[in-house]
């Protein structure tokens, strides 16, 4: 008896430790395709029931066509019927053994299998928070990449191979998801959309005053009163005993009669303050200085490579420096970007390393962490999206050779450098504008690693993505776009030691696609030989 309670335990802990390694769902494709499987494993046990549940009132159809016949029959002379002696016995029996069948079998639950299946799968589906950063990943999405809700309702996506639309219903409840984060901008852009999808009749179980109800606070909120007045009368004819929009239009009213008041009495100021009848959309307040130059550069707009400095970017063969492995097979190199120096190789990785890597990683992929300045401690952050995982060389052999790889192509010791994390990105994933390396302002970024800065980064690309996904440089005006079996490598570090600002990056919003990477970052510890310290502190 001990020994089974400790199994069950021991299961129960399990399955406990699974579920939680799958929070976060939203944040990687590449664990959300499990959903997928469980969903199908689902659809298959829910036409098992519906086959149960056929089959069961099949065998009760069939009960009620043969007692319609035999009542029909009984009840045009009962005297007659029941005189023959099998007649009346057969009744009895009827009545007193096959309706209690019959009452077992409609009595009977189809759904127990079922639900026992639902009940096992539901421990692994994703959450409300889930659901939450699956809508606001849209909401970026939409920004980044200026789409209109039109088109991202339609499915309009580029690159897209399997078709979706968004419903009425759908947009509704990205409305209040942004309505429920006080981002009133998106609110109304979202039921603006979903009443134009109701008013071009589509079917739905969301209403015309739900919607109406959001959008016209969502506008008042921004400022737009005489539209917010004018969607709230429109509610009111649709129903005009709602409490709320009745207490909504006097107090909008009473704001409006107010403010006409304040401007009569103030027509002496010759700079006429903005009016809340008529406000401008605005999106929300952004804590990312150079969002504008990020977003253009994800779309592929504000590029700063001039013709002159692009003639000077080129191609070739290298060796690593005439490293013995690559002298006979140099490997493919080309100039991404001059200042800092981005260069890319080409074939670098092969599929089957790709396949491995992905094998090994998938089931320790947990939420993307942050270095925390204050603490120097890792932590979760919104402006990552993404799951990673770390392997060390001696796990497989392929991690060591690629290791192995990185060292005699960059001239660099990775003996101190951190292990190879591996990142899938999520719905809409990114990592906002950011530094690799530590600055001045956080001199302990690194100190329980005992190796120094981050001198270097090597980022391997391990997937195409069908849209968006770049690397991006604001302060340069630089974008790399992912290709499969290539890797990037720049200098974080001037060889003064000193931080290379320019090498601030960002990975854009997957706008279609699955994004898998793998990097490499290298510390000072080791380089003294190999990169030798500079006087110079720009050099």
């Amino acid at each position: 008896m001990a020994v089974m309670k400790l199994w069950s335990m021991l299961l129960l802990m399990g399955l406990l430790a699974h579920a939680s390694a799958q929070m976060d769902f939203f944040t990687s494709i590449g664990q959300m395709t499990d959903l997928i499987n469980t969903e199908k494993d689902l659809v298959i046990s829910l036409k098992d029931y519906i086959l149960a549940e056929e089959s069961k009132l099949e065998q009760i159809k069939k009960w009620a066509n043969k007692l319609d016949h035999l009542t029909a029959t009984a009840t045009k002379d009962p005297e007659e019927y029941l005189g023959h002696p099998i007649n009346a016995f057969k009744l009895m029996k009827r009545l007193n053994t096959e309706w209690n069948e019959l009452e077992n079998l409609v009595l009977k639950d189809m759904s127990e299998e079922f639900i026992s299946n639902l009940t096992l799968q539901r421990q692994y589906f994703p959450t409300d928070e889930d659901q939450t950063g699956a809508a606001k990943a849209l909401l970026r999405l939409q920004d980044t990449y200026n789409l209109d809700t039109d088109t991202i309702s339609r499915g309009n996506l580029p690159g897209v191979k399997c078709e979706s639309f968004l419903t009425a219903e759908d947009c509704f409840e990205l409305g209040k998801i942004a309505y429920s984060e006080a981002d009133y901008y998106h609110t109304e852009l979202w039921m603006e959309q979903a009443l134009r999808q109701l008013d071009d009749g589509e079917e739905s179980s969301v209403d015309k005053v739900s919607v109406l109800d959001y959008l016209s606070y969502a506008l008042y909120q921004q400022g737009n009163l005489n539209k917010a007045v004018e969607l709230t009368k429109k509610l009111l004819l649709l129903d005009p005993e709602h409490q709320r929009a009745n207490g909504n239009l006097k107090y909008f009213q009473y704001i409006l009669s107010t403010e006409d008041d304040n401007n009569s009495s103030s027509k002496e100021e010759s700079q006429p303050k903005e009016s809340s009848k008529t406000a401008k959309k605005k999106s929300s307040v952004d804590y990312v200085p150079e969002r504008k130059k990020y977003e253009k550069l994800c779309r592929g707009e504000g590029l700063k490579m001039t013709p002159r400095r692009e003639k000077k970017l080129f191609c070739r063969y290298y060796s690593g420096n005439k490293n013995p492995r690559y002298i006979v097979g140099p490997v493919k190199q080309e100039d991404e970007w001059d200042r800092p120096r981005i260069v890319r190789f080409l074939d670098i990785i092969s599929n089957e390393e790709i396949a491995k890597i992905k094998e090994l990683a998938k089931p320790r992929l947990k939420r993307a962490t942050v270095h925390d300045p204050m603490t120097g401690k890792l932590t979760t952050a919104q402006y990552r999206v993404s799951k990673s995982a770390w392997l060390s060389s001696y796990e497989h052999p392929v991690i060591e050779r690629i290791n192995q790889r990185i060292q005699d192509l960059t001239g660099l010791d990775v003996s101190t450098a951190e292990e190879l994390q591996i990142a899938n990105y999520g719905v809409g994933g990114q990592y906002e504008p950011h530094f690799d390396f530590g600055r001045k302002d956080e001199p302990d970024a690194f100190k329980e690693l005992g190796t120094g800065n981050r001198v270097a980064t090597w980022l391997f690309y391990m997937s195409d993505v069908s849209a968006g996904g770049a690397t991006v440089f604001p302060e340069v005006g630089a974008a790399v776009w992912p290709r499969k079996g290539t890797a990037v490598f720049w200098y974080n570090l001037f060889k003064s030691g000193e931080g290379d600002y320019s090498t601030r990056h960002a990975a854009c919003p997957v706008l279609v696609g699955n994004k898998w990477v793998s990097n490499k970052w290298i510390h000072e510890r080791g380089q003294e030989f190999r990169r030798p310290c500079s006087l110079s502190e720009q050099d």
